[in-house]
């Protein structure tokens, strides 16, 4: 469901959350980005970190600069007045991948799951330009969409204790790529090569909110 007003919703005593929908909606997840773009572009000390999610934003600030009701009411401002300018123009990054075999050990299971070709999962996944819903989880992993629904598959009743780097999953309708080792659930159908966090690189990862991507096989 879409609400009518943006929620205000206090956020423990040093965030706020602006609640647009309880679904994933593209429209819904421009006006979060657009909000934290005006946000930003205000730079002010009061805000200490934006965090973007699918039809969400929190709003991370400095208690003692600006006290709840003033930082409500900075946030109101924003959401009434007119954009000023533009957020930037997505970038599209392409994610080379090899599907299947060691890579993509359940690439099978979302075959026999859908009832379609292994080789249909491929094109189908690489068919779509996918949207960076926001990034979390784990630094660098950004949440994806929408695969087709002709390749959703459920996440796997018991995770994995280990996910190599790289990994290329799908979940749902929502479809990522590990940017580290570590444990996961999600149905694993291929990998990159292509290192997405670095914090060494400003900013530290590859993919950020509002990005498209597409996947191109190899």
């Amino acid at each position: 469901m879409i609400h009518p007003q943006p929620r205000l919703l206090p956020a423990g005593d040093a965030a706020i959350l602006i609640e647009f929908a309880d679904e994933i909606n593209d429209a819904i997840n421009d006006h979060v980005h657009a909000l934290a773009h005006a946000l930003r572009a205000q730079n002010r000390s009061e805000i200490r970190d934006l965090v973007p999610a699918y039809s969400s934003l929190l709003v991370c600030y400095d208690p003692q600069r600006a006290p709840f009701v003033t930082m409500r009411a900075i946030i109101q401002d924003t959401i009434s007045a007119p954009a000023t300018n533009s957020p930037r123009a997505p970038r599209l990054v392409e994610i080379p991948t090899r599907y299947g075999g060691e890579c993509g050990p359940d690439l099978a299971f979302i075959a026999r799951h859908n009832d379609i070709a292994e080789d249909d999962v491929i094109r189908l996944h690489a068919s779509v330009i996918y949207r960076v819903y926001f990034v979390g989880f784990t630094p660098g992993f950004a949440y994806l969409g929408s695969v087709p629904e002709q390749i959703a598959a459920p996440r796997m009743e018991t995770p994995r204790t280990r996910v190599p780097a790289g990994s290329v999953g799908i979940a749902g309708r929502q479809t990522g790529v590990y940017p580290m080792e570590s444990p996961g659930g999600w149905r694993i159908i291929g990998r990159t090569e292509l290192s997405l966090f670095d914090p060494s690189w400003d900013p530290p990862t590859l993919l950020r909110s509002a990005d498209r991507v597409r996947f191109v096989a190899r």
